[in-house]
């Protein structure tokens, strides 16, 4: 199957493509963009690697499901098109990014900044469809993304894993602490954004660990 995505995770990946979950994933989300407004546009589903090939990964963050309302979703966990309101998830990251580093609170809510760094802004499942949360949960994606995750794990060293949330701890599993930082917290939602997310200080900690091994910090 020819997948159309930045070429060194398209070899890195390359098991994946002719796996029957695979197929069957692709036939599903094939027939979704045929009958239904789904997000993000379908060009944009493997954005976060090709905005970050697989030896320029650094950082990871990981979400959950794009955003499922018209114009949000770019197909960067957490990330909006300029012009786009700030969601209350992106809202609370830049807070936390201004009280732990000092940053200002950006003007633009495209992270695709961070990526460019090398910050993969990967989306555990990575298409929705228009203004339904979770719909196109397993169906294939998890498996996918579990398989992104487990490439980085192995065939890598010394990145760093920001999981927020249960949802996002638990790909944790697949990751050897000692080979790489995994930092845990809540999830930035205003649901839970105080029970752990604020003062969590995982921004300035991801830099001082990429500077203690040899990597260029990432300006949040």
């Amino acid at each position: 199957m020819d997948v159309k995505i930045e070429q060194s995770w398209k070899q890195e990946l390359a098991d994946e493509w002719n796996k029957d979950y695979f197929v069957a994933l692709t036939d599903f989300v094939r027939r979704e963009y045929a009958s239904k407004q789904v997000f993000p546009p379908g060009s944009q589903i493997f954005a976060a690697f090709d905005a970050a090939p697989f030896s320029a990964v650094k950082v990871v963050i990981l979400g959950q499901d794009p955003y499922h309302d018209v114009g949000q979703a770019n197909g960067l966990c957490f990330s909006v098109n300029d012009g786009i309101p700030f969601p209350p998830s992106l809202q609370n990251i830049f807070r936390e990014v201004h009280n732990d580093t000092g940053a200002p609170i950006p003007t633009s809510g495209d992270l695709s900044r961070w990526a460019r760094q090398g910050v993969l802004l990967l989306n555990a499942t990575l298409t929705v469809e228009a203004h339904r949360a979770g719909s196109h949960q397993n169906r294939g994606w998890e498996r996918f993304t579990d398989e992104v995750v487990a490439h980085l794990a192995h065939n890598r060293d010394h990145l760093v894993f920001i999981l927020w949330g249960s949802y996002a701890i638990r790909k944790g599993a697949l990751i050897d602490r000692n080979r790489h930082l995994v930092l845990t917290s809540a999830h930035p939602s205003p649901l839970s954004a105080y029970r752990g997310f604020f003062g969590n200080h995982h921004f300035s900690t991801a830099n001082d660990y990429l500077i203690k091994h040899g990597k260029t910090p990432i300006q949040w």
